[in-house]
């Protein structure tokens, strides 16, 4: 479905679309490839490059973790990565982005950290953290808001990101994720970092890389991806509970050619939400001027209605 809606939205995109797979191997007890047939098939029908990676340091036990080792397989020059489920929404040939100042998904919530009532706090965590790599917390904050509020501390959602180098980019992000795992600062010993790695690691590398922010320091204008021209659905019940009318329409006109539909509806999710009735049941239970400020709550009620797959 996203190479569907990019080429939908960006016909006259000119840049490639590689699909970073990881290979068999001790970390992948089972084959994790696309197998051959109608999907690998349509990939590449819609000009996806399939190339492979070795998983080293993660694999099953971390799947967040290809996000990181995948970056091995992409050629040298300025990318933007994107998880899969993620639709595009408006012409990409329009940005304009400062690859040298990389940034990332501010689409997330006070997932990590878990500050527990007597500390360590935002500040010592964060800032342990920074030192490590090198940087130094008071560059990295938000000071519209307060001190020991969340948003304050550089935090993304990894969901997408882009610099101006697959091997820098990762090499800042492996560190820092293989860090955080293997030689935590004490300030941190006792923090759940599955499923929270990749997010804990992403501020660190941006920071080292000189970036931040989309707006600010990040190299994009707020509001482009996770706003105009992309959307990180994560479950099709969310796609459509919670979606902009604009990213229904792009994913609906993106899903209805044949040889795209053929494929989609061997998905149980997708064919069910897409074109037998699920999504429509789902985007009436929500007013999206007006949606819940908890993603739980909106899970909960889809639940309570039949309408939570994933």
């Amino acid at each position: 479905m996203f190479g569907a809606t990019l080429r939908h939205t960006s016909p006259n995109w000119s840049g490639r679309l590689i699909v970073a797979e990881p290979q068999p191997g001790p970390r992948w007890p089972e084959d994790p490839r696309i197998p051959d047939g109608p999907q690998r098939d349509l990939l590449q029908s819609l000009g996806a490059e399939i190339l492979p990676f070795e998983n080293k340091h993660f694999g099953t036990v971390y799947p967040q973790g290809n996000k990181i080792e995948g970056l091995s397989a992409l050629p040298d020059g300025p990318f933007v990565f994107f998880d899969t489920d993620t639709v595009i929404t408006g012409d990409v040939t329009q940005l304009t982005i400062d690859f040298d100042r990389p940034a990332a998904s501010m689409k997330r919530e006070a997932t990590w950290p878990n500050v527990e009532l007597y500390g360590p706090d935002y500040n010592a965590i964060w800032g342990a953290l920074h030192a490590r790599r090198g940087g130094r917390l008071e560059d990295t904050l938000d000071t519209a808001w307060p001190d020991l509020h969340w948003r304050r501390y550089l935090y993304f959602n990894a969901g997408w990101f882009f610099g101006p180098d697959p091997r820098t980019f990762q090499k800042a992000f492996l560190e820092a994720a293989l860090m955080i795992r293997n030689d935590p600062p004490p300030e941190i010993v006792t923090q759940v970092l599955d499923p929270w790695l990749d997010q804990a690691a992403l501020p660190l590398a941006i920071h080292e890389l000189g970036g931040g922010r989309p707006g600010a320091k990040g190299g994009i204008d707020d509001g482009i991806f996770d706003g105009s021209h992309s959307f990180h659905y994560r479950f099709m019940p969310l796609l459509f509970a919670t979606a902009p009318d604009h990213v229904l329409d792009g994913v609906t006109a993106a899903t209805a050619p044949n040889p795209v539909k053929r494929v989609l509806k061997e998905y149980e999710p997708f064919k069910r939400f897409l074109y037998q009735g699920k999504g429509a049941r789902a985007r009436a239970l929500f007013d999206r001027d007006n949606l819940p400020s908890k993603e739980q709550a909106i899970r909960n009620r889809l639940r309570r209605e039949n309408l939570w797959e994933r």
